[in-house]
């Protein structure tokens, strides 16, 4: 009882609760004291009346005789018994929250191995995370947003990513790769640097608008920006030039029977190889190349792949997103 009685003590409700049994301890301790004067009783027995009283137990063999006893009777029954209903109701709560953070532990922990950080929040973050999460994709999300709100599979370190303190509480160092978003694009360049500061080698994509943004995220190192007014356009121009071509797009993007992946050039032998050579030898299709940080369609011209370029590839998965995310 006193070990169970310290714990409480040491949680945030402690201090309320030790207050409230030291009024009630006063309270019944002077009421006994009292009730024994007055009705001619030792200390002890005044005590034990007070006692059964505030408990609520009542056993009359000890009762008031006369009007004094009776005022002080009411006003130990008025006084402590409300502050002992106070103390349990106090530890009853405390015991509640305990067993609801351990159902959701799950919800407070850490994705186990890699996972996308996501930093800030804007309109389009809430489609963003539900094709993670369809995905099979663990993510963590640093925003000032409820819980609640969220899907359940999304780690929320709550706070605001253009903080240090929040950013550091996301652990980048162990993301896979991190997108940036925000309100404003002056929150995605102070949330880079932060992130920059903390994780100098982690990919990062920033969600931005303005030109002159990207030229100070590229100085930090974010070689990948993408405004999503531009990409929305330019995909509607596209598909008015060729009317299926946003019928591509949107097989590319929202298909589960493929997934989409960079490989590295070396696993699949294509070092030294030109692209086209790469396309018609390999499974799949070949989107293109990413060499130093820059994606190429391979269009214009016909690159040589190199030592630790990429291939972006789509390739079937009749797995589905689920085994996906296992990966």
């Amino acid at each position: 009882m006193f070990i169970f009685l310290a714990r409480l003590l040491g949680r945030p409700h402690g201090k309320h609760i030790a207050a409230l049994l030291g009024a009630a301890a006063a309270c019944l301790l002077g009421g006994a004291a009292l009730f024994a004067a007055t009705q001619g009783l030792p200390f002890t027995s005044g005590v034990y009346w007070a006692i059964t009283t505030a408990t609520t137990v009542g056993y009359g063999d000890i009762t008031p005789k006369n009007g004094a006893g009776r005022v002080i009777a009411s006003l130990v029954m008025l006084t402590t018994i409300p502050l002992l209903a106070s103390v349990f109701a106090l530890m009853t709560g405390g015991i509640v929250i305990t067993g609801v953070r351990r159902a959701l532990a799950m919800r407070d922990r850490f994705p186990a191995g890699s996972y996308r950080l996501v930093l800030g929040m804007n309109p389009r973050v809430h489609a963003i995370l539900d094709q993670l999460v369809a995905a099979g994709v663990s993510v963590v999300l640093v925003a000032d947003v409820d819980a609640a709100s969220l899907p359940p599979e999304v780690h929320l370190v709550k706070g605001d990513p253009t903080q240090p303190q929040a950013i550091i509480a996301a652990r980048p160092q162990q993301a896979e790769q991190a997108l940036i978003t925000g309100q404003s694009d002056g929150d995605v360049l102070v949330s880079a640097v932060h992130l920059r500061g903390h994780a100098p080698d982690l990919p990062v994509v920033a969600l931005v608008g303005s030109g002159a943004v990207r030229d100070a995220l590229a100085e930090l190192g974010v070689k990948q920006t993408i405004s999503a007014d531009e990409l929305i356009a330019s995909t509607l121009a596209k598909s008015l030039e060729a009317p299926h071509a946003g019928d591509m797009l949107a097989q590319l993007v929202e298909s589960n029977a493929h997934r989409l992946a960079e490989v590295q050039a070396e696993s699949e032998a294509a070092v030294g190889k030109l692209l086209s050579a790469v396309r018609s030898e390999r499974d799949g299709l070949v989107l293109g190349l990413v060499h130093d940080g820059k994606f190429s369609l391979g269009l214009e011209d016909d690159p040589t792949v190199g030592p630790g370029d990429l291939l972006l590839v789509a390739e079937h998965d009749p797995a589905g997103p689920h085994a996906r995310g296992r990966r």
